[in-house]
């Protein structure tokens, strides 16, 4: 039997001058080069259990939009916790949403209300994207294939000016990447192509400009739903907190690096594809990540009458909440979320920025048809490896005040957190073993 399949999506370009995020300071609008969108695709297995995917343009969603989103996702659809993964593709071409990077931003109360505004009115259009995609469900049939795509690199072992001149020499990079550029083809019951589903592991900061677009995945996509006339082009950005787009800052690179990444996808279009079975199953958990140590007033002081307005904004709000006794928490609930789509694809989400070696290690352990969404739900922090972690640095160092979180940083056993709860919902969704 056939899975049946829905789409929906909804422009969610800004129509107030609500501030683009990213690069921690204030950022007038300018204008448009193309829309931003939020996107789904909700599937349906033959046994009517379902999965929605909604992939936006935006750069991080906070754990208050995304529980918002969820309750309504509860009461209007019935859909289960499991069902439901938001992801963000990271752009630093989107808004300021509420309550992401609390601190990060020097906003007034204009500004503020300007954010709750546009927040309140996106989620209304993920909703309705939403349910366009659950209310037209109809047969269809997914497929697989993977392309490759170079332009990321390791923006930690790699600096920006030596990335050319290396290349130019011949001479290889240093760091690992993930070049894979995981490709679902969804066609309707005519054999249609009415969807394309692809991921990438790079940061999307070619651009720094107070410009409207998605960046190099919005360009991606673009390019795609030019050359598919009706067909929705979706992109996740797979683990790529520390994997740049370099060289950037020019728009024509921006579109240059979208430009082969749609060609990677239609690459794999082109060529043979494995079909995925009609089963699905899904599970989801919080996992409590430890903070290494909490703030204190001693440590908070320096810091709220440093040089950094940034960093001061942040300890400021830490000494206002001990002031009033509020109790800190010593961890931190992290999203981890599996679907099984056949025996063919395990698609897994976990929340925050996470580190390449995350969906190295996942493969290995799970298998080459394992994909690993590293901007899923909620943008966290930074995740980093035990590798990262213990080398420290911008992914893996004292790194979490810019996130809000009550500590500098995490406790070094994240990687084992993440990958036990990791282990934990892949083996709710796993196959029974062939007889």
């Amino acid at each position: 039997m056939a899975w049946r399949i829905g789409l929906g999506r909804r422009v969610i370009t800004p129509q107030t001058p609500v501030w683009l995020a990213g690069y921690g300071m204030k950022r007038v609008p300018d204008g448009k080069l193309h829309d931003l969108w939020v996107k789904v695709l909700a599937l349906e297995d033959p046994t009517g259990k379902h999965a929605v995917l909604a992939t936006t343009d935006h750069m991080g969603m906070s754990k208050t939009i995304y529980e918002r989103l969820y309750a309504a996702m509860d009461e209007r659809f019935g859909l289960d916790r499991s069902e439901f993964m938001l992801t963000f593709s990271h752009n630093h071409c989107g808004p300021v949403l509420e309550d992401d990077l609390v601190d990060y931003y020097p906003l007034d109360d204009e500004q503020r209300r300007l954010v709750h505004g546009y927040s309140v009115w996106m989620e209304g259009e993920v909703l309705a994207a939403v349910g366009e995609a659950l209310s037209h469900l109809r047969p269809g049939r997914l497929l697989k294939g993977e392309g490759l795509c170079a332009f990321a690199v390791n923006r930690r072992e790699n600096t920006e000016a030596e990335v050319p001149v290396l290349r130019a020499a011949g001479r290889p990079l240093k760091g690992v990447v993930d070049h894979a550029v995981p490709v679902l083809v969804v066609r309707d019951e005519t054999d249609a192509l009415v969807a394309v589903l692809f991921g990438y592991a790079c940061h999307p900061t070619t651009l720094a400009f107070n410009t409207w677009c998605g960046d190099y995945p919005g360009f991606a996509q673009v390019n795609l739903e030019r050359a598919h006339p009706g067909a929705s082009a979706m992109f996740f950005n797979a683990c790529g907190a520390d994997q740049n787009p370099i060289p950037r800052r020019e728009l024509g690179l921006a579109e240059q690096y979208g430009r082969m990444l749609s060609d990677a996808v239609e690459a794999v279009l082109a060529g043979p594809l494995q079909p995925v079975s009609a089963d699905l199953e899904t599970a989801f958990e919080f996992v409590n990540l430890d903070y290494e140590s909490l703030v204190t007033r001693e440590t908070l002081w320096p810091v709220a009458n440093g040089p950094s307005e940034l960093h001061a904004r942040w300890a400021r709000r830490m000494l206002r909440l001990l002031d009033e006794g509020v109790v800190l928490p010593v961890s931190y609930p992290y999203p981890v979320q599996a679907w099984r789509l056949g025996q063919e694809l395990l698609f897994i989400g976990i929340g925050g920025e996470a580190v390449v070696d995350y969906a190295r290690r996942f493969r290995r352990e799970f298998g080459p048809q394992t994909w690993v969404c590293g901007y899923a739900n909620d943008m966290a922090a930074y995740i980093p490896s035990r590798r990262v972690w213990e080398e420290g640095g911008y992914e893996g160092g004292s790194h979490l005040d810019e996130y809000g979180r009550p500590a500098w940083r995490w406790a070094g056993d994240v990687e084992d957190r993440v990958a036990e709860a990791v282990h934990r919902v892949v083996g709710q969704v796993s196959a029974p073993a062939e007889p």
